[in-house]
């Protein structure tokens, strides 16, 4: 029986989340920025700009479509854990270390945590399950062979989960990435295949690493001043 979910995936609540991450990147402190400035935006969206006028919801989309879509959050997630790795650096190597103070330390350390969660979650709504449009159109009985999280609603009775005819949007995947981030572990959404597994342990790294590293060391800055 196939699941006849009413409407498409819009590609807008995910475009808002990157505008918010190219927001947190284009605010951090001047010397933690990696390359110019503007370098960052204009790739992201050089790639997410003509999918936003040509294809403004996840509906039978070409495969350089999708390449876009992967590209553009590819070049977020290359962009945050170099900011990372260049503040780790700057502060435990002698010869790389710049002047910056602990209250700019901190502030970077927020823009990087919340632009690493918004990261994930457009890796996790890109891959589950193939893909937002594959995803939506997958009928119910055969959700959980295709995919990558095991959300609570997934596991009501059929006939609840027929009348709900519930699909993850983006928003869901938000949660998801959040809540990894901050418990570094699943809350209710646990993960079902090895990539999903790789992606979840790459952010639980990376938030572990801006808050236990980088923040520490922002709020031991501040307390010793």
């Amino acid at each position: 029986m196939l699941n006849a979910h009413r409407g498409e995936e819009p590609r807008w609540h995910a475009a808002l989340a990157v505008i918010a991450a190219l927001a947190f990147y284009v605010t951090l402190p001047p010397k933690v920025i990696v390359g110019p400035l503007w370098l960052l935006p204009l790739l992201v969206l050089a790639t997410l700009g003509p999918l936003l006028v040509l294809k403004p919801k996840r509906h039978e989309e070409a495969p350089w479509q999708r390449g876009l879509s992967i590209l553009s959050i590819a070049f977020l997630n290359a962009f945050n854990i170099a900011t990372i790795v260049l503040l780790c650096i700057w502060q435990f190597s002698a010869h790389y270390r710049r002047p910056i103070s602990g209250e700019a330390l901190l502030l970077a350390a927020v823009e990087i945590w919340f632009t690493n969660v918004i990261v994930y979650a457009l890796w996790y709504w890109e891959f589950d399950g193939n893909g937002p449009d594959t995803r939506l159109h997958t009928p119910l009985e055969r959700e959980l062979q295709r995919s990558d999280f095991l959300f609570p609603q997934m596991t009501l009775e059929p006939d609840l989960r027929e009348r709900l005819r519930w699909k993850p949007r983006f928003v869901d995947y938000l949660f998801l990435a959040f809540t990894n981030a901050t418990a570094f572990s699943p809350a209710d959404t646990f993960p079902l295949t090895h990539r999903a597994k790789v992606l979840m342990m790459g952010e639980s790294l990376a938030s572990l690493v801006t808050i236990a590293i980088i923040a520490g060391r922002a709020v031991g800055m501040i307390g010793g001043s």
